[in-house]
Formats: structure tokens, C-alpha cells, sequence
């Protein structure tokens, strides 16, 4: 057990880097960042910050030796960097556990080895595929590279034959799946989080929209049969006890004519978790940090309903947005990431509104978005 005092490492200075930090911090741990860029949002306020690539040798060294454990805000470090990184000091979650969701191929094998429930899907390894992927998913579709890519990145609807053969050539080519597009009646996500000694706790499932592959709003809680929040939450536990994972994952799910189908994983605090800094008993970023330092996991409770919606560098298409206004509308909670360059789909920061019921929730949120761009 890692207590309160130690320095804690965190690859990636994103804007999850900057939550797990601030946690970190208000547990009592100090925390290094090890991200390339100078300015990044956890560097702002670490208590250090190796400003140098995480595929650097001696920087992995350097910053190994600073640390007590480490973990990452984002899913694509270099396995071979953690594996570095794991030969001075405990890494969580480990390379071989985040590895497998590191490829959609990979991920997708994990699935079927589980019995977990997808939509249809056809690999695509090279160009000899398409052919036979279209023939199997026979319509709309969505192609998605096997690696990278988040927020609507690197995918591409296709309708046709020949619309794959043209967005192949334009993502790559590279390794990708071909994903038949499904009649969705909600977007779904759960947060769950194991620690070393194989304890797991999930949060309530949150309910989501995306517009432009973008997350827009979350809320809590979702509004699904109990019956599909338990299987939400069994499929979750399942993924990580299989991966032998330690530290907190988000489970995306699609409720296809009232089954619940996974569509992906991401290893790491996810943008659906937001809601919890301020509306669950522990936080995502708080139990990151448990998980990381083998201190007990915390309780997932909901205080109250809540509701988030993203706020994307659009807003500040006609200056610094009016933050008064949105901070007038009651229960609303304002979180800036700390990003000098706003640009369209960039994610500068998020509103929480909390309130007794998720509906209410929903609409005190919207309300104080709305009165952003007013």
C-alpha cells in the first residue's frame, strides 16, 4: 500500500491527467506528469513535470524514478513504454491488461472469448478484405482503424462497396473493422474500477449523446430497466477480472431492442465519469487513485441525479464565453481543462447540473449550455 505523502506519476497531461491530479493532490500524494507538451493541462498544476516523449528512454527513466506508481490518462502509451516504466516501480493498469484494448481486432476477440454481445462486424487486416467484410456486413455501416482514433476520428460511414473501397484508402489503408450501423434506442456507459487484490465496484450506468462522434451530455442515472443497469454492471466486472486490469475502465454499450451490445472499452477514466467529481460519494479520479496506490476502493454511490454536457472550443468562436451566465442557472457546476487553443470538437471543458431527478438534471444543464452561445 502506497499512502498519502508518496509521489504518484501519470503518463499523459491531458485533461484526465489534470482530475487525477487534482484528486491525487487533495488525498495528500504529490504527482509527476510526463507529457511532451509544456502547457499541457495536468503539467499546469503537478507538482512536476517531465516535459519530454514517452518514448524516450531516459525520460521513462527519469521519470520512473520519481514515482512510487504510475498510471495513464489515455489509452494508446506505447505497451513498450509501460513495460519500461513497469521494470522500476508498479504500473496500473498494467501493459498486458490495457494491450487488448489497444485494437479494435484484439478487443473484439476479447469479446467473443467472454460470450459478450457486439453489433455484427467483419475484420479488415488489408484491401483483400473489403470485398468479403461488405459482403458479410451487407449495408450501412461504419468503418473504424483497429488503432487510434476517439471522438469520432478515424471512422467513416460508408453505404456502399464503394464507399469502403474510398474510405479504406483514405484511413490508411491499415488494419480496421467494418461495424454494421444498428437502430440504437440509447447510448449507455458504465465506470467500473478494480483494485490490486481483485475487488470491484461499478457506478450507476449513465446514459449518453453523442452529435458528431463527439460525447454532447450524460446523465445519471440512466434511464433503463434494472434489469439491463445489473447486466451493464455484470459485463463490466467480467472485462476487468478477465484482463486482470487494476484501475478504473469505461464500458460503452448501445440498447439494441432492449439487449444491451458493447461497443468498446477505454482504459482509463472516461468522459461519461465526469458527473462523479461532483455527484458521487467517490470520484472516478479519486478511485483512480485508490486502485493505483492499493487504498481501499471508495464507495460509487450517487448523492444526487446529475447531468454533463461538453463544452467544445465552438463556444469561443466570438471570444471568451459569458461564464456568468451559465453559472446563474442553479445546481450548475463549471470545470475548465486549462486549454489556450480552442478549436472546433476540441474539449475545453464541462457543466454539471445536480439535481433530485436526472430529467431536471438534463434540462438545468442544457439550460446554462445554451446560455453559453446566447
Amino acid at each position: 500500500m502506497i499512502l498519502p505523502g508518496a509521489t504518484l506519476g501519470v503518463v499523459g497531461g491531458g485533461q484526465l491527467g489534470r482530475m487525477f491530479t487534482m484528486e491525487a493532490q487533495r488525498l495528500g500524494f504529490r504527482v509527476v506528469v510526463l507529457d511532451p507538451d509544456r502547457d499541457a493541462p495536468a503539467a499546469q498544476i503537478a507538482d512536476a513535470h517531465v516535459a519530454r516523449p514517452w518514448s524516450d528512454p531516459t525520460a521513462l527513466s527519469a521519470f520512473a524514478s520519481q514515482c512510487a506508481a504510475i498510471t495513464t490518462e489515455f489509452e494508446n502509451v506505447p505497451a513498450e513504454a509501460l513495460r519500461a516504466l513497469a521494470a522500476h516501480v508498479p504500473v496500473r493498469p498494467s501493459a498486458a491488461a490495457v494491450a487488448p484494448t489497444q485494437d479494435r481486432l484484439d478487443e473484439k476477440a476479447l469479446f467473443a472469448s467472454l460470450d459478450i454481445a457486439v453489433v455484427p462486424w467483419a475484420p479488415i487486416r488489408s484491401a483483400a478484405d473489403l470485398a468479403g467484410a461488405w459482403h458479410a456486413i451487407s449495408g450501412p455501416a461504419i468503418l473504424k482503424t483497429a488503432r487510434m482514433g476517439y471522438d469520432g476520428k478515424g471512422q467513416a460511414s460508408v453505404a456502399t462497396s464503394e464507399e469502403l473501397f474510398a474510405a479504406y484508402e483514405h484511413l490508411g489503408p491499415a488494419p480496421c473493422i467494418l461495424e454494421r450501423r444498428v437502430t440504437f434506442e440509447r447510448e449507455i456507459s458504465i465506470m467500473v474500477a478494480r483494485g490490486e487484490d481483485g475487488s470491484v465496484v461499478t457506478w450507476p450506468v449513465a446514459e449518453n449523446v453523442h452529435v458528431n462522434g463527439i460525447l454532447h451530455t450524460t446523465v445519471v442515472p440512466a434511464q433503463v430497466p434494472a434489469a439491463l443497469s445489473a447486466a451493464a454492471r455484470e459485463t463490466a466486472q467480467r472485462i476487468v477480472t478477465a484482463l486482470d486490469y487494476v484501475g478504473v475502465m469505461g464500458v460503452e454499450c448501445f440498447v439494441v431492442d432492449g439487449a444491451l451490445l458493447v461497443n468498446e472499452v477505454a482504459p482509463r477514466p472516461h468522459n461519461s465519469g465526469h458527473w462523479t467529481l461532483d455527484a458521487a460519494v467517490t470520484s472516478q479520479f479519486e478511485q483512480q487513485v485508490r486502485t493505483l496506490t492499493g487504498l481501499p476502493l471508495g464507495n460509487t454511490a450517487p448523492m444526487c441525479a446529475a447531468a454533463m454536457v461538453n463544452l467544445l472550443g465552438d463556444l469561443w468562436a466570438e471570444g471568451e464565453p459569458q461564464w456568468d451566465r451559465a453559472l446563474a442557472v442553479t445546481g450548475v457546476r463549471l470545470h475548465l481543462y486549462g486549454k489556450a487553443e480552442p478549436r472546433p470538437g476540441r474539449k475545453m471543458g464541462h457543466l454539471v447540473a445536480l439535481a433530485p431527478a436526472a430529467d431536471t438534471a438534463l434540462m438545468l444543464a442544457l439550460k446554462a449550455w445554451q446560455a453559453l452561445q446566447e
